[in-house]
């Protein structure tokens, strides 16, 4: 049988309105009390129970991590699994639950409703496109961070990002300092701001080197799509080099040219971007932009726990990248 509030309260010789404040953080306990109750729970297992204390604070101690995507893409990609990995780490130590959202859009608004009447106390997201307008009624609803820039930043909003334009234009420069003048890209969608920041940052290094793009093709951030954008830069001809916007696309790059018959990095240099595992399982290893996906989703809890607790987290944190050079470029 599992301890109640009354035994615990009995056992520690303090009142059940202390127990229950001490459960719940409050300040308002004698340091003698405290040890007491700390202690009878520890000898009795005592564990609170969740809904009810949900009901008396109405908070639900539960984070929704939204990823406006696929199912698909959100399994296949390491990047969302580091992103998850560092979040659930940072939600360790605290009383908070995560609860994964994942839908690519929301039909019924069914997602949406569930954040609006009081499903969770706050929400992180990730991945999102400019077509995701039930994003803005979640933000009006409970306190959100977003990883990366959202599409319509509002001033009091709170993100945690890397500087995708420079990391591209250094991963740009990479294929410039090696001697590479034909040099194409193929960037993410489009309708996500880090992939318009990197294609920026990419066309910026070729500018200032006095270059000019050999070939844009717009990809998914999926390999499949990686593959079918490469195919679409080679009906151009060939260039001497690729900047591609992510690793999984850069798989599917190498594949595409493995299939032309081209050899990297002797006819086209690859440069990706993410350091996730698939740049050690590529054929040769990649050379690519490493972004700390882990170290993010970290930060990103950190800073929703800090808003929820009721601090003053800084609104924009950046964090550093670097390039990691490897056989592809």
């Amino acid at each position: 049988m599992k301890a109640t509030i009354e035994e615990v309260a009995a056992a520690a010789g303090v009142s059940r309105s202390t127990v229950s404040r001490v459960v719940n953080g409050s300040t308002a306990v004698s340091p003698e009390a405290l040890a007491a109750v700390r202690r009878a729970i520890a000898e009795m297992n005592y564990v609170p129970n969740r809904a009810a204390r949900s009901l008396a604070s109405r908070q639900t101690h539960a984070i929704a991590l939204i990823v406006p995507e696929d199912t698909t893409r959100f399994f296949g990609d390491p990047f969302f699994a580091a992103i998850t990995a560092g979040i659930t780490r940072e939600l360790g130590d605290s009383d908070y639950l995560l609860n994964l959202l994942v839908a690519s859009d929301d039909p019924g608004d069914k997602m949406t409703s569930f954040v609006r009447n009081g499903g969770v106390d706050g929400a992180l997201i990730v991945s999102h496109h400019t077509s995701d307008a039930f994003i803005d009624r979640i933000v009006d609803a409970v306190p959100v961070v977003y990883g990366g820039r959202p599409v319509r930043r509002r001033e009091d909003d709170y993100l945690v990002d890397v500087d995708n334009v420079e990391a591209a234009a250094v991963a740009t420069r990479r294929l410039i300092d090696i001697g590479r003048t034909r040099i194409a890209t193929v960037s993410g969608p489009l309708t996500m701001v880090a992939a318009v920041d990197r294609l920026q940052g990419f066309r910026a290094a070729l500018t200032d080197a006095g270059l000019t793009a050999f070939a844009e093709a717009e990809g998914e951030f999926t390999e499949v799509s990686g593959a079918e954008a490469t195919r679409r830069v080679l009906e151009s001809g060939v260039p001497d080099a690729i900047f591609v916007a992510s690793d999984l696309m850069a798989r599917g790059a190498l594949s595409a040219l493995h299939a032309a018959g081209l050899r990297v990095p002797e006819d086209v240099a690859v440069v990706g971007f993410d350091d996730s595992s698939v740049a050690l399982t590529t054929d040769p290893p990649l050379t690519t932009v490493r972004q700390p996906m882990y170290t993010q989703g970290e930060t990103m809890a950190r800073v929703l726990l800090s808003r929820l607790s009721g601090g003053s987290p800084q609104h924009t944190t950046i964090l550093p990248t670097e390039l990691v050079v490897r056989a592809s470029a």
